[in-house]
């Protein structure tokens, strides 16, 4: 529980990222949130059996990490907790795809193994992208401009609310664990027969504690609108270029193959 804690206290580290000042920082949320919408519809519309199509849109995930000055081994740290998700869903591709796809001399490789690669691949590219959205922007002004864009307010609220309260159920939680393991003498109040308890608990606890949060947003007025405190921002040349730029990449390297055509061009296969 106390490991979970950790985690979730270095999650909010995104909260910080999101305060920099840096260009692609103080860029309106709405272009990097489309634009980003129209990376990952292009990265999920691959087939199953291509991977060297998707390297090119690795560039994108990288400049923005380079340009808005993020550390690369905390967003890798957090990539590297999806990657276990994803193999799960691939591993059992190569049992029942055993099409051969290529061959090096004695060697098949299967279809099923090209897909797996390419569940990974697909998971490494939209984990790493959703996760710089937030450090670039912060999950309050991404709620906002999911609102602006189209989405239904009750949606945006309740993704705020599930975001910032999160750690309040994190909270409640290590505090049970932590009373419970103060109160055990040896091993004794340790075993798996005491959780149920603890969960019933919990929950008990948490429904006190977000009446008492609901009393104090009603008692300062809120009204069902969350009025965030980031930075204003419009939607001016700077964002029309970052968008137009960034989806013409998109749908180029989307629509051309370019590893396939620069392995070509040095073979002298070209047609």
């Amino acid at each position: 529980m106390l490991a979970i804690d950790g985690s979730l206290l270095d999650f909010k580290q995104l909260d910080l990222l999101a305060m920099r000042q840096t260009a692609i920082h103080r860029l309106d949320p709405r272009a990097k949130v489309l634009t980003t919408l129209i990376f990952i519809i292009c990265v999920v519309s691959f087939g199953r059996y291509e991977i060297s199509a998707m390297l090119p849109f690795l560039i994108y995930p990288v400049v923005l990490m380079t340009v808005g000055d993020l550390p690369g081994g905390y967003l890798l740290r957090k990539i590297l907790i999806v990657i276990p998700f994803a193999l799960v869903i691939g591993i059992f591709n190569p049992v029942f795809d055993r099409q051969v796809i290529m061959q090096f001399g004695p060697f098949e490789i299967w279809g099923g193994w090209i897909s797996c690669m390419s569940i990974l691949m697909r998971a490494i590219l939209t984990t790493s992208v959703a996760l710089i959205l937030v450090a670039v922007t912060g999950f309050p002004a991404t709620c906002e401009a999911l609102e602006k864009l189209g989405m239904p307010k009750v949606f945006a609220v309740q993704l705020l609310f599930l975001y910032r309260y999160i750690f309040v159920l994190t909270d409640e939680s290590v505090r049970t664990s932590r009373a419970r393991q103060l109160r055990t003498f040896g091993r004794r109040g340790l075993g798996i027969r005491q959780f149920g308890s603890m969960i019933g608990h919990l929950l008990l606890r948490t429904w006190n504690r977000a009446e008492r949060i609901h009393m104090a947003m009603l008692s300062r007025g809120f009204s069902g609108e969350f009025h965030t405190t980031h930075r204003q921002s419009r939607f001016g040349r700077e964002e029309i270029v970052f968008m137009g730029g960034w989806i013409a990449f998109f749908v180029l390297f989307r629509v051309y193959n370019a590893p396939q055509l620069l392995g070509r061009l040095f073979t002298g296969t070209m047609p």
